[in-house]
């Protein structure tokens, strides 16, 4: 059992009152449709790329990265580096498009370049991934730490409060809510993570020297061979991309700040700061639980490596603040996939049957499924914790989910030729292969890593796309396509230069980085 000292309560008491006054003054008056799910189109660069940042950091930073870490090393960064590089390309080639197209979300682009089908399937897998993963996995996650703490507690029912308190604050304020609680949350997050880092360090007499004696080279290494078990070469190489394309890109619990900017250069800004910030977690977050392997050597899940770190090395009212940014991380990715997903449901599936759906009814409408949301994530939440690990629950989860979209959304976007049965065909026959080899996964019968599962199924999906276009008497267009050359163009002419610097600086940080613990 970890008690808190009465500092600690005192800290974290203050941090949830400061977030219930900010949340009661952005949410103060009734949202409509267009506040309720994209903040009016008026979220500037800092809100923009903070909201971007902590929407992301939760169960799968805070407590699956240094679980991860600890168990097999710093290789398990590699999913934040490639987001930083994700965000880049996005915010210069997919980003400006959207934002012209003036979407309320990504599968209504979809339908818009296909069809309606599209549109729904899309939008169906995407709520199907919020709730039962990331929302779920959040929830999850915020019980275990509390369980650590005040063991009286049962999971169930912990999960149940986190769950109705997010769910109530992102029905009351929308995403104009839960960006700006964002801000706050990210500033805690941070710094709560920070003084973690600089404890845990301390035990090695802040030498960088002793950390390298200590854990063995492959521990603090970031390309690891491809026989590794935990994250080989190749699965960064072509699997990490597909799996940050989705997330960062397609998914409209992170995509929606973007479509919330004021313009094309905030947006772009905005995407900028977030990809920056994605650099951090490798210092603040993986290599604290890197170093645990020397501390600590009989916790019996590596989901508990963050909060023991918390309940031994942070002292008196840090160990509050650590907590708060804790709490803080685990309530901003559930009220943010709260509000996409509530978001999708009204406009891609009710809106289009109630063509005189006025926005005060959609906003209500709104509000009542991010709480009916709410419920099936709590409901489902304890079930994790019957897998082995919540950082394989959420990757392996969208490994095998989301090839066959990216293929599809990539092809839609970056040529005119795929028609809309084409793409329809290519994404139920990649499913079908998804579904095949999930199974002879666990039977074990192919034995090879998710990530690299998630590159050949996007491989398998692009060829499937082309023969389907033939069987339709097509011809596979692979020359330049004019149309699309020129809205790229028109996409980049219009990022202010300071967009386009920090996206080649950034790139050029990124590779040194990975050179430097390669």
């Amino acid at each position: 059992m970890h008690s808190l000292h009465w500092l600690d309560y005192v800290v974290l008491g203050g941090y949830l009152a400061i977030l219930v006054v900010v949340c009661l003054r952005v949410a103060r008056r009734s949202p409509t449709a267009d506040d309720l799910f994209l903040a009016g189109r008026s979220l500037g660069v800092g809100v923009v790329g903070l909201s971007l940042f902590a929407s992301n950091i939760s169960s799968t930073t805070l407590i699956g990265l240094p679980g991860a870490a600890w168990q097999s090393g710093i290789a398990v960064a590699n999913y934040e580096w490639m987001a930083a590089l994700v965000l880049v390309f996005s915010a210069l080639f997919v980003v400006p498009r959207l934002l012209r197209a003036r979407v309320t979300t990504i599968p209504q682009w979809l339908e818009r370049r296909f069809d309606a089908r599209l549109r729904k399937y899309l939008s169906a897998v995407t709520v199907f991934l919020s709730i039962m993963l990331d929302t779920a996995g959040s929830l999850y996650a915020g019980a275990l730490v509390l369980l650590l703490f005040f063991p009286s507690l049962s999971l169930a029912p912990t999960i149940a409060v986190i769950a109705l308190l997010a769910g109530l604050y992102t029905a009351a304020g929308g995403l104009r809510a839960v960006a700006y609680t964002d801000v706050l949350q990210t500033i805690v997050l941070l710094a709560g993570s920070l003084l973690l880092t600089v404890m845990v360090f301390g035990e090695f007499d802040y030498s960088w020297a002793a950390v390298k004696a200590a854990l063995p080279p492959e521990q603090l290494s970031l390309i690891r061979p491809l026989d590794d078990p935990q994250l080989p070469w190749l699965g960064t190489l072509i699997g990490l991309p597909v799996l940050g394309f989705y997330y960062w890109t397609m998914n409209q619990y992170v995509s929606q700040r973007l479509l919330g900017a004021r313009n094309q250069a905030t947006a772009g800004r905005g995407a900028m700061l977030a990809a920056a910030l994605k650099l951090l977690p490798l210092f603040i977050m993986v290599l604290p639980g890197a170093m645990a392997a020397a501390l600590f050597t009989d916790l019996e899940r590596a989901d508990m490596v963050f909060p023991t770190l918390i309940a031994e090395y942070a002292p008196v009212g840090v160990a509050g603040l650590i907590l708060a940014g804790l709490l803080a991380a685990i309530m901003s990715s559930v009220d943010s996939a709260l509000n996409s997903s509530s978001t999708l449901i009204s406009v891609d599936f009710i809106a289009p049957r109630k063509p005189d759906w006025d926005a005060q009814a959609m906003a209500r409408t709104g509000r009542g499924i991010t709480l009916l949301l709410m419920l099936v994530a709590a409901v489902w939440a304890p079930m994790i914790d019957r897998f082995p690990g919540l950082f394989a629950y959420l990757q392996q989860g969208f490994a095998y989910v989301t090839p066959p979209l990216v293929a599809v959304f990539l092809l839609g976007s970056f040529s005119h030729w795929l028609s809309a049965r084409a793409a329809l065909r290519t994404v139920v026959t990649g499913h079908v292969a998804s579904s095949l080899c999930f199974v002879a996964s666990q039977a074990g019968w192919i034995d090879l890593h998710f990530t690299i599962v998630a590159g050949l199924l996007l491989g398998f999906s692009l060829v499937a796309a082309c023969l389907w276009h033939r069987v339709e008497g097509g011809v596979a267009a692979l020359q330049r396509d004019e149309a699309v050359a020129a809205e790229i163009r028109a996409g980049l002419q219009g990022l202010p230069k300071d967009v386009l610097a920090a996206a080649i600086a950034l790139v050029a940080l990124i590779a040194a980085l990975v050179w430097c613990f390669r």
